[in-house]
């Protein structure tokens, strides 16, 4: 006898129409998904191309100022130029002037490393003093010759012109500036760093703030003191700080509309003022000279940097700059066993 059938049987066919067409759905969803993926990563690899670009041509355009101004090409440029650019951890340029030859060479001879010492060039160019730089550049390779005037006044613009000519030679995760009155243990600046290769703009030092300097008769006076109130922002100390290749590339790519202010650091820290940066605050940067600095070795605990608060560096550096490296150096196997 034929019977009707269940209401949950003829039911059957129409559920599993819904549920492939929930499938397709979900397979739609699915590609939708895709898409978005390769879209966004094809929007950040174009971000990329596009910020690798910028740094090229302001690169070329930091070169072409230089042949246009008459400073000499790096040699470091022509290699790059016929092997192809490599990948570096850091760039480490020592702040110098044409009065800090003995600390330049007391330096290179008790570090044993080769370091890129930063200077411009005098206001009368191709003048005596220029001529003994090039002299002694010629005999040891280590100097970057900017097109710059020296003078304690122009460093905010040494500051630029440094950050902008090294992201043109040298591609690295970090750049750092160091005065030569400094004591730097290469290998543990090199690990602090390594840290932080996979952030993107990275501004890193001793982090500080205080009082703006409006009496005309201290030491750095800042002349535009009414723009900062009364306390200055926070940023790094001008005795070493680092940032990562992005913030070298910004100030590349603007550093004709960033203003200098009379101090250094405070430029640096103004310039950053307002972009999606990460300020690190890292206190082995800025170690005392002994006991200081000796006491925290012994713990396990070595600085990147040593110096001396109250002479904004080691006082009488020529003098006793070896010993703050015998008693706060880093083992002479760290540099080549270090692991970055």
């Amino acid at each position: 006898m034929w019977t009707l059938p269940e209401a949950t049987e003829v039911a059957k066919p129409n559920e599993r129409r819904g549920k492939e067409a929930e499938l397709v759905g979900q397979k739609q969803d699915f590609r939708d998904t895709l898409q978005a993926l390769d879209t966004h990563n094809a929007v950040q690899t174009l971000d990329k191309t596009i910020a690798n670009l910028e740094t090229e041509l302001s690169a070329a355009r930091t070169l072409q100022e230089s042949f246009l101004n008459g400073s000499p090409v790096s040699q470091e440029y022509k290699a790059s130029e016929s092997t192809g650019r490599r990948k570096y951890l850091m760039v480490i340029g020592i702040n110098t002037a044409f009065s800090s030859r003995e600390k330049r060479k007391k330096l290179e001879e008790e570090k044993g490393i080769i370091i890129r010492f930063v200077i411009g060039h005098s206001a009368i160019s191709g003048g005596i003093v220029d001529r003994a730089i090039a002299a002694e550049d010629r005999k040891h390779g280590d100097f970057m010759r900017l097109d710059h005037v020296e003078g304690y006044l122009e460093l905010s613009g040494k500051t630029k012109t440094y950050f902008a000519t090294a992201v043109a030679l040298w591609d690295a995760n970090f750049y750092v500036k160091v005065d030569d009155d400094v004591h730097v243990n290469i290998a543990t600046l090199g690990q602090i760093l390594s840290k932080h290769i996979s952030r993107p703009r990275v501004y890193t030092g001793c982090m500080k703030s205080g009082p703006v300097l409006s009496d005309k008769e201290v030491r750095y006076y800042e002349p535009e003191h009414w723009k900062f109130g009364d306390k200055y922002f926070r940023h790094a100390t001008g005795q070493l700080y680092a940032i990562s290749k992005d913030l070298a590339t910004y100030i590349s790519v603007n550093k004709h509309v960033l203003h200098k202010y009379v101090n250094e650091d405070v430029s640096l820290g103004a310039w950053f003022i307002g972009l999606d940066v990460e300020h690190i605050d890292d206190r082995r940067l800025c170690c005392g000279t002994p006991p200081d600095c000796e006491w925290k070795a012994q713990a396990g605990n070595t600085c990147a940097a040593s110096f001396d608060w109250r002479c904004s560096g080691i006082c009488n550096t020529v003098e006793n700059i070896q010993g703050v490296h015998n008693k706060c150096g880093e083992s002479e196997k760290a540099l080549w066993t270090a692991s970055f």
